[in-house]
């Protein structure tokens, strides 16, 4: 009876040991390793300076922000507590519930959202300030889609790649740290114009 107990206790055990290392794996393995995405973009958290840099982009700015590829939230939750309404698109599940627990941790999950979705599956046009942590290959396809649905009044904020065809009209910080501001009246044909004032003509 006693040899039976103890081989069914170290089943238990085992079992327990082994589901929970699956669970672990589950959870984990997304943080570490990229979702299938049109471009590959692996999870890198955005340091404490770059988010500073992001709200410092976003100062006297109104209307709604969206992280494209928001990761853990941290950019979505900093912009809510800046009293933005602060949207997250991210195509790994487990970085979706993530960032909904940390927002209902930090008390602003009545003005954030996240959602699962492939950015590229994703309209942009109702918003008026747009982040994104893209890397070099996305960078073109995406200033296209941004430069088709935004509307003038939008602003899109790069960080650690800039876009490549675009100007920046506000840079701050260094490094891996640095942020590209990029105002979409000046490429939506919205841009101030000079007055041309022709010569008098003389009498």
């Amino acid at each position: 009876k006693d040899t039976s107990r103890g081989r069914s206790w170290g089943l238990l055990v085992t079992a327990g040991v082994g589901g929970t290392l699956v669970a672990l794996y589950a959870v984990v393995t997304p943080f570490v390793t990229p979702a299938l995405r049109k471009v590959c973009l692996p999870f890198v958290p955005a340091t404490s300076t770059q988010i500073q840099n992001v709200l410092r982009m976003l100062e006297n700015r109104s209307g709604s922000v969206v992280d494209i590829g928001s990761g853990d939230g941290r950019i979505v939750i900093a912009a809510a507590k800046m009293g933005f309404k602060a949207v997250g698109y991210e195509l790994n599940p487990w970085l979706v519930w993530y960032s909904r627990y940390r927002a209902w941790r930090d008390g602003v999950h009545h003005n954030t959202r996240f959602y699962i979705s492939d950015l590229w599956k994703v309209s942009f046009t109702h918003y008026t300030n747009v982040v994104v942590f893209g890397v070099p290959q996305m960078m073109p396809q995406l200033e296209k889609k941004l430069e088709e649905e935004l509307e003038c009044n939008a602003r899109i904020i790069a960080c650690r790649f800039p876009f490549p065809c675009w100007i920046p009209d506000h840079t701050t910080g260094e490094g891996i740290d640095t942020v590209w501001a990029y105002d979409m009246k000046h490429y939506r044909g919205y841009e101030t114009k000079r007055l041309e004032i022709s010569p008098e003509t003389k009498s």
